[in-house]
């Protein structure tokens, strides 16, 4: 994550959707509200006070949503909104204090998705930039378990702020472990979400089951659970009496 990134809440028992949303405006107050309702909201955020830095801001870390304010030190939100557009294909919300039709009418000429004048509500903004993100498809889904993160779209794992390696079928299982938290599943049932069948042997449930919670448990107590005659559980914490 960029230095400047502020970190996504990981909110336990949630399954966030989550965009990745570059924020330049010159106004400190202004920045720094936008970027913290936006975190609070589930977004990883970058917030710049200009856009001396875009072009490596769009190559390192690849915005689903640039929200720019239209008057900047340096270049103007006109002429980043140009270079957005030449780099990439994120969404673009243009900010200003400026209420004269002109002003929106280029900005929405110029390529923008959105814009919204000065002074604005902070949650109706955040409501327009997570439309923005649904009407893009730029919606990604982290599921949290206590501290395990599995996100679902770039297949990464995170425990306790470490990284696990799984592989392709070992993430298979425990996002779907994750998605049915608290749940006992069934070796049956767990075959067929996972390999798509219910007819084979079980011990392979088994040998995937010890392998992934041998690597969760690299980094914290466990939380992969055998429930006896039934099947497993992922807890956010360790449970006693039912299960191993």
């Amino acid at each position: 994550m960029p230095p400047d990134a502020v970190p996504v809440p990981q909110h336990p028992e949630a399954a966030l959707q989550h965009g990745r949303i570059l924020v330049v405006d010159d106004a400190d107050a202004i920045r720094t509200a936008v970027a913290s309702a936006l975190s609070t909201a589930g977004h990883q955020v970058l917030a710049r006070p200009d856009g001396s830095t875009l072009e490596q801001d769009l190559q390192r870390f690849r915005p689903d949503v640039v929200v720019l304010d239209v008057m900047l030190p340096g270049r103007s939100g006109f002429t980043l909104l140009d270079t957005v557009r030449g780099r990439c294909d994120a969404g673009v919300v243009m900010l200003t204090a400026r209420d004269g039709v002109e002003d929106r009418v280029r900005g929405l000429r110029s390529g923008s998705d959105d814009y919204v004048v000065k002074p604005f509500d902070l949650a109706e903004l955040v409501a327009r930039i997570e439309a923005l993100l649904r009407r893009l498809g730029r919606v990604h889904t982290k599921l949290t378990v206590g501290d395990l993160v599995v996100d679902v779209d770039s297949g990464v794992v995170v425990r306790g702020g470490a990284a696990v390696t799984l592989t392709a079928t070992e993430f298979k299982l425990l996002a779907h472990l994750a998605t049915h938290r608290d749940q006992v599943l069934t070796k049956t049932q767990i075959l067929t979400a996972v390999w798509g069948y219910e007819d084979y042997d079980p011990n392979l449930v088994e040998v995937y089951v010890s392998a992934v919670r041998r690597k969760l448990e690299e980094h914290g107590p466990r939380m992969l659970h055998t429930v006896r005659g039934l099947g497993y559980a992922l807890r956010a914490t360790e449970s006693a009496g039912t299960g191993v």
